[in-house]
């Protein structure tokens, strides 16, 4: 049977979305089909949008639609604790979770020699430059608890040797193979509570 061509677009596009199968996609499309004119209106005006409103905070690599990020800008976080995390979607989860006051450095990658993956020196010039604007005290490493995240934890510790911070990694709460994305509040606040300290602040 051949479906209309703008509804085949519409279901080639969800499925190039994360998870999204091909019986989900027409699923969707379906959705989106059967409901009123305006929310398709809406739903395209929002998607238009979305890449010109949204940009990441020169701060701490947040996204936001005001540079620096709600987070930054917050003069209740703790600035003495600084969370480093891989990803945006990291920082939300434990964000939402809310089981951390400091504040949050998100690299935006990871260190994966095997998937090609790796951290320039800019990101880590980034990351010392917020530690010192902040006076950050500890920085906590919340890398996911496999080979990649024990990879990127290291290239951190090495890159701020020598500079006076403590640094801490969060526990093995979280399931090895596992990812901060998915964790529940109370699996984040038994990893943040028994985080392992690396190295002390002199």
């Amino acid at each position: 049977m051949s479906l209309p061509d703008s509804f085949e677009r519409l279901t080639f596009l969800f499925r190039k979305l994360p998870g999204v199968g091909a019986k989900t996609a027409r699923r969707m499309a379906f959705f989106v089909l059967q409901q009123p004119p305006s929310f398709a209106g809406e739903l395209a005006d929002c998607l238009a949008r979305l890449k010109d409103s949204i940009t990441t905070c020169s701060r701490c690599g947040n996204i936001t639609e005001n540079d620096p990020c709600s987070i930054c800008k917050d003069l209740l976080r703790e600035r003495k604790t600084m969370c480093v995390v891989e990803t945006v979607e990291d920082l939300i989860s434990i964000e939402q979770a809310a089981v951390f006051s400091g504040v949050y450095h998100v690299l935006g990658g990871r260190v994966s020699p095997l998937d090609g993956e790796d951290l320039d020196d800019e990101v880590f010039r980034k990351l010392i430059r917020h530690i010192d604007e902040d006076g950050t005290e500890e920085v906590i490493v919340a890398t996911n608890p496999r080979i990649e995240g024990d990879l990127t934890y290291h290239t951190i510790a090495e890159q701020l040797e020598g500079r006076n911070v403590s640094i801490s990694r969060i526990a093995y709460g979280l399931p090895v193979g596992g990812s901060i994305e998915f964790a529940d509040r109370t699996t984040l606040l038994a990893s943040l509570e028994s985080r392992v300290i690396m190295k002390r602040k002199e």
